[in-house]
């Protein structure tokens, strides 16, 4: 007969020192181990071994359950597995498990603790609302430094009865790292990164082809580089001697947020191709006016 997991007690045995712990949660959570570690008399733990398992409990693990556990061992509930009944949980023989265990009827009632990592769904600490995970990213750090430093300093301060004391010491900061790995984290696509213009490296990439070998498109490179450093744009210039797959696929993965292409074909024809790295398709626009479309472009982002 197929129970659901929520139905079953998985037991969890921990060693303090000498002393031999089992940490009881319903099947489907999980041990938090700070939380455990933060019980009185469990600080530092360690994971019990097989000998240890079977010295104890007589069998081996993924059999191991609290019915019967002798005065020896420390039995611990999750809050969640105190509330339960009618539980499955392994027999402390080897390929058998008990159905329908109670408190109070089949083991004595059990120390409680708060042991599980919490999941989505769960009751919110004030009561009014549920949990919901979801995925962070640190950016920032506080830390509590307490006395530690303030002591080494001698940083002291006078109390109300004119008694010395260390400094209550603490910092905190924003990581510039941080920063941008988290946004290349969150703006990324399978061609590579797609940097927010604020923290680009560059805001245009200027991508001529053939600018060894054609002397036109150098001489309009040259220009329209200058041109965007004097607007205050600040743009890279790929001069470099590869095929346009191989300068658009680099570009794309530096993720620079505007890419402008100039060929002897677009110049022929008075343009420039423009992309937004975040676009499909390109676009043209007339050599006279990319100044002006990239500023506009790059006020709007």
């Amino acid at each position: 007969l197929e129970r659901p997991l929520e139905h079953t007690v998985k037991a969890i045995a921990l060693m303090h020192d000498r002393d031999f712990h089992l940490l009881l949660l319903r099947g489907d959570h999980t041990l938090n181990e700070v939380k455990a570690e933060k019980m009185t008399g469990l600080a530092p733990f360690r994971f019990a071994t097989e000998a240890e398992i079977v010295e104890h409990l007589g069998c081996p693990p993924g059999y191991i359950g609290p019915v019967g556990a002798s005065d020896r061992v420390r039995v611990v509930a999750d809050r969640s597995v105190a509330a339960m009944s009618d539980f499955i949980c392994g027999a402390n023989a080897e390929g058998f498990h008990l159905s329908g265990v109670n408190w109070g009827r089949d083991l004595p009632e059990p120390a409680v603790a708060d042991l599980r990592n919490v999941v989505d769904g769960d009751p919110s600490p004030d009561g009014k609302g549920s949990l919901s995970l979801a995925r962070g990213i640190e950016v920032g750090h506080i830390f509590k430094l307490r006395t530690k430093y303030s002591e080494a300093m001698k940083a002291v301060y006078l109390d109300e009865a004119g008694a010395t004391r260390p400094m209550e010491m603490g910092c905190y900061g924003i990581g510039a790292t941080r920063i941008v790995a988290a946004a290349i984290e969150q703006n990324n696509d399978a061609r590579g990164i797609t940097f927010p213009a604020p923290i680009a490296p560059f805001q245009v990439c200027l991508v001529p082809i053939g600018y060894r070998k054609s002397d036109a498109v150098r001489a309009a490179a040259d220009t329209l580089y200058d041109a965007l450093r004097a607007a205050g744009i600040d743009a890279l210039m790929d001069d470099r001697d590869e095929r346009p797959g191989v300068l658009f696929a680099d570009m794309d993965l530096l993720g620079i947020p505007f890419r402008a292409v100039l060929s002897d074909r677009g110049l022929a024809a008075g343009t420039v191709e423009i992309k937004a790295r975040r676009d499909a398709e390109p676009g043209h626009v007339p050599f006279d006016g990319v100044v002006l479309h990239l500023a506009e472009c790059l006020r709007a982002v």
